[in-house]
């Protein structure tokens, strides 16, 4: 989640870098991996939340996964976007 917002705050016209950099792809994957994850743990965990299974900490990961997720495609979407039309100024 931290890598999403920071690739959403970086400046995108650097010279040198195209659309589509790994910095935005990051969030992206790892979100994706943190949803695959927090989900397997939810639905294998015995019991329901206090008793020591992961179930709380599997819906965490799947929540900060989803936001990863949003914030990685927003930033490849805004520097797919850039990369297209230039930076401006």
């Amino acid at each position: 989640m931290i890598v999403g917002a920071l690739s959403l705050t970086r400046p995108t016209g650097r010279p040198g870098q195209g659309p589509g950099r790994p910095g935005t792809v990051v969030p992206l994957t790892t979100g994706l991996i943190g949803i695959a994850l927090g989900t397997l743990v939810v639905t294998t965990a015995d019991g329901g939340l206090g008793t020591g299974n992961g179930l709380g900490g599997g819906v965490v990961a799947v929540i900060l996964g989803l936001i990863a997720t949003a914030l990685g495609g927003r930033a490849l979407t805004r520097s797919r976007r850039l990369g297209r039309t230039g930076p401006t100024g």
